[in-house]
This record gives structure tokens, C-alpha cells and sequence, in this order.
């Protein structure tokens, strides 16, 4: 569904309830910012071949991703209109990360490097003026492990952000492997990664009705989280705190299979010590998934401690009345709705000093 986004206010879904008692403190861990000055940085450079989401696409999708940008670009750098939009959906705090179009790891690692600087600064400019409603999430090198670390520790300390969001592969490789300096920085600085996809690579069959983000985005998830899995990075830096975007893709509702296969074959015991399933339940989830039967397995299976409120903002994939949405969830405490709803995010990204001056407690 296409959207105009100044005046709306429930973007892919109805509108978000008002009034009643009060509230639980909201956190979405899950919008993102476009920085136009990268544009202008990469555009000697860019092809949309290197872009797995705009490689496996038709002419259509093309077209009405072309005219989605223009009816989102509003949202996507206007901080007024953000501000807006986050107080019509009950939002306190948005953990604002770069515009998956901005990853673009295959980029030379010089490039990237800038790139990267670039969108921090002004993520840093957004904290900066609002930082009330605001923490950041980096934007980070991934093609040069190295500079990926120094990135994120630059970030952190220099910048005072709460994490960073990276892909699911790098240009085609994976996530979990050549990149422990990464990972170790990550953990060393106790801070959130939350990891988004772009498309899946290797996607001609997925071109048609959307697919390469509908089926793609969630494979391309799955695919990472296994060889996070698999790999031994949870293992080998078992403190990190992972964040997997649309409800962790299919692999957050099939952990019995990868159980299986560890158990019964060699090949998948090569890296991973212990069961499949020890690692996944170190992983994070946000909300969207659309459907509260779906929530209400996520729940079941990683408890509603592993659960965060998302919502994409501003894409036409997002949800956009996330209160109303785990609001109607019966299966949910009302502690249970409160910690997806705010208190999980708060804890991941250190923002709990928030609630104590509005007389919440973490809990």
C-alpha cells in the first residue's frame, strides 16, 4: 500500500488508539533515517545490479518503489514530521538506524568508510537537537572488519550511540564469517546490533510480486541468523545482543529442524558445540510480523523478555499502530506488554534513566 506520509498517521494499518489509562513507555527499536548527502557521495559509483532489492525486481516493483521514495521522502528527513508521526503512534523513543540503501558494502572500503562517517554525523545531529526522542544505532563499514570495529567504538564512545545496524550479508558473503573484530567490538562495548535485511542475493526467482522483500527479506534473515548459529559466532561471543528485524525471519519459528540436523548429521556439528537452539535464545525479535497468532508463537518460543516493538517506519512494509497491535494481545500480561512495548528496548539501549524521571521502573 502507497502512502503520502505527511497527515498519515497509521501507515499500512488503522490508526492508533487514544485516551484510556495510562500508558506504557514505548521504544521502537525498529525506523530508519535517509541521509541524502550519501547519495551525492556514491553516485560516480553506484549501479542498482549491486543491490539485491532493486537486481530482483520487476519493472513494476521498480516503479512503485520509485514512487514510494517520493511519498516517504518526508518522513525518511524531515525530524518535524518524524516527531509527529512518533507521537501519533504513542512512540516516547525511536532507536533510529540508517536507511538499509545506505549499507552498500560493496563499496571500496575507503568509500565505505566515509559513507559511514557521513551517516553517523547526522544520525549524531538528530540525537544531538532531540535527544529526549532519540538514540542511534551506527552505520557501520562490514566489507572491512577493521575499520567496521573502529567505527562502531568511534560511535560509541566519541557519539554516545546505543548500537549499530548492519545487513545480512556483505555483497554476497556471510555476516559470521571474517568478521570476529568486529563481533568482539560489538561485545566489548555491551551494546545492540540490529540486524536488517536488503533483499536476498541470488533472488531472479523471487523478481514477481514483490517477492525479493515479501519472501526475500525474512530468507535473507534466516539465512544469516544460521550461520551465526552454525559459524560458532554466538558461541564464541556468547554476550552479544542481536536484534533480528521482521520478527527474526522464518528461522525465530523453526528452531526444531536446525535441533535435528545438529544432532543427527556431522557436518552440522563442524563449529557448533552445543544445540542449535542454546544460541537462538541469546537472539531478539521485533513485532512485525503482522499477525498476533505469529506473535503469540515468538512468545511461546523465546519468552516475552526476547520481544521488541517494531514498526519500519516509514516503509509501505511497516505496522504502524503497535500499541493497539500487542494492546489487543490477550495472550500478554500486562507486564508482558509493557516489556515489548518499551522496557526490553530501554534495557538494550541503556535508556532506563529515561523511565526513572518519568517514575518507571525497569523491570
Amino acid at each position: 500500500m502507497l502512502f503520502t506520509c505527511p497527515g498519515a498517521v497509521a501507515r499500512g494499518g488503522r490508526s492508533p488508539r487514544t485516551g484510556g489509562g495510562r500508558r506504557h513507555f514505548g521504544v521502537d527499536i525498529h525506523c530508519h533515517v535517509h541521509h541524502p548527502a550519501v547519495d551525492e557521495m556514491v553516485r560516480h559509483v553506484f549501479s542498482p545490479d549491486r543491490e539485491p532489492s532493486m537486481r530482483y525486481s520487476n519493472d513494476l516493483s521498480r516503479a512503485t518503489n520509485h514512487r514510494q521514495r517520493e511519498n516517504v521522502w518526508t518522513c525518511l528527513t524531515s525530524v518535524e514530521q518524524r516527531l509527529r508521526d512518533m507521537d501519533k503512534m504513542g512512540i516516547d523513543v525511536q532507536a533510529i538506524s540508517p536507511s538499509p540503501a545506505h549499507f552498500m558494502y560493496w563499496l571500496p572500503p575507503e568509500l565505505g568508510r566515509k559513507v559511514s562517517r557521513s551517516v553517523n554525523e547526522h544520525l549524531a545531529s538528530i540525537v544531538k537537537a532531540r535527544p529526549d526522542r532519540f538514540v542511534a544505532l551506527a552505520h557501520v563499514p562490514l566489507q572491512s572488519p577493521d575499520a567496521a570495529a573502529d567505527e562502531l567504538a568511534y560511535c560509541v564512545t566519541r557519539l554516545g550511540f546505543r548500537g549499530v545496524e548492519i545487513g545480512t550479508n556483505v555483497a554476497g558473503t556471510e555476516i559470521s564469517r571474517g568478521r570476529d573484530q568486529f563481533w568482539g567490538k560489538a561485545q566489548e562495548l555491551d551494546v545492540v546490533v540490529f540486524m536488517h535485511p536488503n533483499g536476498f542475493t541470488g533472488g531472479e526467482r523471487l523478481s514477481d510480486h514483490y517477492f525479493n522483500n515479501v519472501i526475500g527479506n525474512p530468507l535473507d534473515t534466516t539465512v544469516a541468523v544460521g550461520h551465526l548459529v552454525f559459524d560458532g559466532v554466538l558461541e564464541r561471543f556468547p554476550k552479544l545482543k542481536i536484534v533480528a528485524a521482521h520478527g527474526g525471519g522464518y528461522v525465530a519459528h523453526y528452531p526444531a529442524r536446525m535441533d535435528h540436523v545438529w544432532g543427527a548429521r556431522a557436518d552440522a556439528r563442524s563449529v557448533l558445540k552445543r544445540l542449535p537452539r542454546r544460541s537462538l535464545a541469546k537472539l531478539y525479535f521485533d513485532t512485525i510480523v503482522f499477525d498476533r497468532q505469529q506473535l503469540k508463537h515468538l512468545v511461546n518460543l523465546w519468552g516475552a523478555d526476547h520481544v521488541l516493538v517494531g514498526t519500519d517506519y516509514p516503509y509501505d512494509m511497516g505496522m504502524y499502530d503497535p500499541r493497539g497491535f500487542v494492546d489487543g494481545c490477550d495472550f500478554l500480561t500486562a507486564a508482558d506488554k509493557a516489556k515489548i512495548e518499551g522496557l526490553n528496548a530501554a534495557k538494550l539501549l541503556k535508556i532506563t534513566g529515561r523511565l526513572k524521571s518519568m517514575g518507571i521502573r525497569a523491570r
